[in-house]
């Protein structure tokens, strides 16, 4: 670095956060007067995604496809960009992440946003009788992404009777880098979106890039165990099973469902940080990850991805490139 570079002011970074789709929200832009005009692009973004492929609204264009399994239902352009990622995904990660799980992960008890799941029982919803003579957690193979018809034209989808779709992995991470590239392009600053631990950036990064703490939890402060990196691109993601989490019928359940078993993930790793071209891309393997246990290595690898393994008993294992930790 010159003494010219050294003299110049690094640029002040300006931060909205707020709770969004269950999850914190958080844009960060390297202009100061660029951030409401930013954080009104990522509030309408992720409206737009809620409407379109939230489990827990009724109203919801996922919904509608879900209730109309077994018959063609047209849909919005967002809802089939989210379909066509979410069986992207899919087809990337040799079906360890699967859009078709919607059935496994309320088994699961995941049913309710998940704001709702942290209250007491008591402040619960009564459960219906049907959801009370479902049985408990087992094995549920779920029906294949490869099972569902995507139209361009018309836009639409058709899933097979009895299948329900979940959109979990992979809307919010597309709805940060959609945000991302908006805010972007329409403000011409540099800027970073953080959907719970789905990130993506785009425009100029500054100086020494977007700096993320990656935790196992991403509501924990920056001096909580983990690693401080920077990005200049793309998008990192982190899943993890430490934080969204349920006892359920006497058992204790997490989110990341295998697809396989059609329970949650049985993985000697506690948390997955992926860094990759987009928060799509990263998000995928992340959570692929979880789901491959020790298979994720070899498939990380084949990947050429850049990841951060934390196993149950705290060992890191990084790959791809990731820095090594310091100490």
């Amino acid at each position: 670095m010159s003494d010219a570079d050294r003299g110049r002011a690094a640029p002040q970074l300006a931060t909205a956060s707020w709770e969004a789709l269950g999850t914190s929200a958080l844009v960060q832009v390297a202009d100061p007067a660029a951030l409401p005009r930013a954080r009104a692009l990522l509030e309408c973004e992720l409206e737009a995604i809620d409407r379109a492929a939230s489990r827990f609204r009724a109203d919801s264009e996922l919904e509608r496809v879900n209730a109309s399994a077994g018959r063609f239902v047209r849909v919005s352009p967002l809802l089939h960009e989210a379909l066509a990622v979410a069986l992207g995904a899919a087809e990337r990660s040799g079906g360890a992440v699967d859009p078709t799980i919607g059935r496994a992960i309320r088994l699961a008890g995941y049913r309710r946003d998940w704001r709702e799941l942290q209250q007491p029982l008591s402040a619960l919803p009564v459960s219906t009788p049907a959801e009370a003579s479902e049985p408990g957690v087992h094995a549920v193979l779920a029906a294949g992404f490869r099972q569902v018809r995507l139209w361009r034209e018309p836009p639409g989808v058709l899933i097979p009777p009895g299948v329900s779709l979940d959109l979990g992995a992979t809307a919010k991470a597309l709805a940060a880098d959609r945000a991302a590239r908006t805010i972007a392009a329409e403000t011409g600053a540099g800027v970073l979106v953080a959907l719970g631990g789905d990130i993506a950036v785009a425009g100029p990064a500054p100086p020494e890039g977007w700096v993320i703490h990656v935790t196992d939890d991403h509501r924990s402060s920056p001096t909580a165990p983990g690693q401080t990196v920077s990005i200049t691109a793309g998008g990192l993601a982190t899943s993890s099973i430490t934080t969204r989490r349920w006892r359920h019928r006497g058992a204790d359940m997490h989110h990341i469902i295998d697809p396989a078993s059609g329970a949650p993930a049985r993985t000697p790793w506690r948390t997955a940080s992926v860094a990759a071209p987009s928060c799509v891309e990263a998000n995928t393997a992340s959570t692929a990850a979880i789901v491959l246990g020790e298979r994720a290595l070899e498939w990380l690898t084949a990947q050429q991805l850049p990841a951060r393994l934390v196993a149950r008993t705290g060992e890191v294992t990084v790959l791809g490139g990731w820095p090594r930790e310091q100490g």
